[in-house]
């Protein structure tokens, strides 16, 4: 990495990739499919640095990202606490931060890939937390509530989207809280960032851009003079985000923020190079922001004529999701399928009925 400049220039696009550029689905991936080795760092612009750790699972990987300012490094996002993504950051720690004091830990949202590490790295280092106040609060109320059986409210949670009994009786046997075993004891204290605020890192002054739907307050970092956009989960290039409905706000309408969120990101200029938490680079910000829109009205369009009779949220798994929702992934997919449903009741087109604890949804 080198020092930061005074004025950064915009990344030239066709310049900055060492791997081959490619174009697919109106999004250009700059760099390729060039990424990131253990321990390594690959210069995306002067003074911001793209390193990756892993993650278990069909996810893979988180990108973290390494911002130079002054005599140390601010770091955006931290991986899970688990010994792989600690070896991560001790490669490169030892590696190409060899040195280098950190001066902050900016986490975009309470996520445990996002959060997990930061309390072990703040702790370390002795350099503030820097996170917005609603998923600050998020991760601390999530890893202080561990106890051994679920709250009777997750049980009526799970009935109410037509799990059985058997499914319910299998989850609460594995405890509650298992949340906290995936990240450090997140500060009690922390620098609180707002939808937009504006810091100085290094030679780059960042705009917090916040959204909503994904988590209560997504934190993305906008450099506008240097066309560059760390996005975290509010934008990404080959996946969508899982927007759930939650057991904290059973009656809220994530997808209605998800959607919103969308909306004021279109107010950003489109030649942003995009900065994702999962995948490679890519521009085309507003091409990705309608393909995501359009993924999800399509879906509401095709729940809303499945309820044609009355439909538990586990009997929609089909219609939304293009894969067999095996056991591993049953808690996203019921989050994700009552976020739509609760959409469409929101919207006025759908209705939801109580029978002996169980959510029944049919088209208004």
């Amino acid at each position: 990495m080198q020092p930061p400049t005074p004025e950064p220039a915009a990344p030239d696009i066709s310049l900055v990739a060492s791997g081959e550029p490619y174009t697919h689905r109106d999004l250009t991936y700059p760099f390729g499919r060039r990424t990131p080795t253990e321990g390594a760092l690959i210069e995306i612009a002067p003074g911001l640095g793209w390193a990756r750790l892993p993650v278990p699972g069909s996810l893979n990987h988180i990108n973290v990202w390494v911002l130079d300012d002054g005599e140390g490094v601010a770091l955006v996002d931290t991986g899970l606490d688990i010994a792989p993504c600690r070896a991560g950051w001790e490669a490169l720690l030892a590696g190409p931060l060899a040195g280098r004091a950190v001066t902050r830990v900016i986490v975009t949202h309470f996520h445990p890939d996002h959060v997990g590490l930061a309390g072990w790295l703040c702790e370390r280092f002795a350099a503030p937390l820097w996170m917005s106040r609603g998923e600050w609060l998020y991760a601390r109320m999530l890893t202080a509530d561990v106890r051994d059986a679920p709250p009777r409210e997750a049980l009526a949670f799970w009935r109410g989207a037509g799990w059985s009994e058997e499914r319910i009786a299998d989850e609460a046997a594995r405890g509650w809280g298992r949340f906290a075993a995936m990240v450090s004891p997140v500060p009690v204290g922390f620098v609180r960032l707002r939808d937009g605020d504006a810091m100085t890192i290094g030679g780059r002054t960042w705009r917090v851009v916040t959204g909503s739907g994904h988590c209560p307050e997504h934190v993305c970092l906008l450099d506008e003079a240097g066309k560059l956009l760390i996005a975290g989960d509010q934008v990404l290039p080959k996946i969508t985000s899982n927007v759930s409905l939650g057991l904290s706000e059973p009656e809220a309408d994530p997808l209605g923020e998800w959607l919103a969120s969308i909306d004021r990101l279109r107010g950003l200029p489109d030649d942003l190079l995009v900065l994702p938490s999962h995948g490679e680079p890519f521009t085309g910000l507003h091409a990705r922001l309608d393909a995501l829109e359009a993924g999800h009205r399509g879906r509401l369009d095709a729940l809303h004529a499945r309820l044609d009779e009355p439909r538990r949220a586990v009997d929609c798994f089909g219609t939304l999701f293009a894969r067999r929702i095996e056991d591993r992934v049953i808690g996203l997919a019921t989050g994700e399928a009552l976020a739509h449903l609760r959409h469409l009741e929101v919207e006025g087109r759908a209705v939801r009925e109580v029978r002996d604890g169980i959510w029944w949804w049919r088209a208004a």
